[in-house]
């Protein structure tokens, strides 16, 4: 049995342990252990607390992939309910569909009795509201006329830079996403993930997390992966779903990782930046690989009293970022 997540993973870990050594499936554990992710307040990428979308809206992600049959549930773009991951499972177990956002997702949630919560923060409205108020003056002193203006496509490209990080505790609190991978003593496997998104995206923006395939994916026969970092990378390259697919074609661990971010590295497009990806296979062995250099993710085993950490190997792909914002379009 092991569980595999990304660093922020750590506050739910030790419990999605304790769930498989209980003898819960590897879907239990994982929806468990980002249970605790979603609900910490000091992490601004993932559920409450969330940063939120431009006009200051939290709205969150998550899916869930049984790898038993990969039955799969996912949300996203939902407001007003702190555990997307549940509701992504409870889409799963309940209905024939695999996505529902917005409007649809938050009434399915209160009918599957989800508490409805103000996910904004004091903290992480400060934070918005101090961003904003430097990159878009027209927006006026207090963000009042932010939802009236007629352009505001224009502004997400720079409020999204990710290069206007000067850290990388930042950068990922703009950027990140809780990813887990578990296998249970069945040998079934799951993979899950969830996020607030891209911090002051454009409202109704979904990233990678929600998409079966790009942000997670999971196969008894093979392994499992899940993404962070750029979503809309993930998905224009179906990113874990090719690293599963190598793996079924006999690929070992390392070379369909590689083989993966060399796909990304070949994207075109105006919009590049960083990803990083987390793959296991049928037999446990784990690994990733990111273009950002440094990168770090935790692991478990049943036998181990603590998660440990081990660090991404790094492949280099090509960054750029279109930062211009106020010319007209072609």
């Amino acid at each position: 049995m092991i569980i595999i997540a990304s660093q922020n993973g750590i506050v739910g870990i030790g419990e999605a342990m304790r769930v498989l050594q209980a003898g819960g499936s590897a879907v239990d554990a994982v929806e468990t252990g980002i249970r605790l992710v979603e609900a910490n307040p000091h992490d601004h990428s993932v559920g409450y607390s969330g940063y939120p979308n431009i006009l200051g809206q939290v709205e969150l992600d998550a899916g869930i992939m049984n790898g038993r049959d990969r039955t799969t549930g996912a949300v996203g773009a939902m407001q007003g309910y702190k555990h997307p991951i549940s509701v992504a499972r409870q889409i799963m177990d309940r209905l024939p569909h695999v996505l529902l956002v917005g409007a649809g997702a938050e009434r399915f949630a209160a009918e599957m009795g989800q508490a409805r919560c103000d996910l904004l923060t004091p903290e992480a409205r400060s934070v918005w509201a101090n961003r904003l108020l430097q990159d878009i003056p027209q927006a006026g002193p207090d963000l009042s006329r932010l939802d009236a203006l007629p352009d505001l496509w224009r502004w997400v490209a720079l409020t999204t830079d990710p290069e206007r990080a000067d850290q990388v505790s930042y950068f990922e609190s703009l950027m990140g996403t809780v990813n887990m991978i578990a296998r249970d003593a069945q040998g079934h496997i799951c993979a899950g993930a969830s996020t607030s998104g891209w911090a002051w995206k454009y409202p109704g923006r979904l990233g990678d997390s929600p998409v079966a395939g790009a942000g997670f994916y999971a196969d008894d026969r093979y392994g499992a992966a899940t993404c962070t970092g750029t979503g809309e990378m993930a998905i224009r390259a179906s990113t874990t779903r090719s690293v599963v697919l190598r793996l079924q074609m006999g690929l070992a661990l390392g070379d369909a990782g590689r083989h993966a971010m060399h796909d990304l590295d070949h994207l075109g497009g105006r919009f590049l930046s960083r990803m990083s990806v987390i793959l296991m296979d049928r037999d446990e062995r784990h690994m990733g690989v990111s273009n950002d250099e440094g990168r770090a993710y935790i692991y478990q085993t049943e036998d181990m009293a603590e998660p440990a950490k081990t660090f991404y190997t790094h492949v280099p792909t090509r960054q750029r970022w279109d930062r211009p914002v106020n010319q007209d379009t072609e």
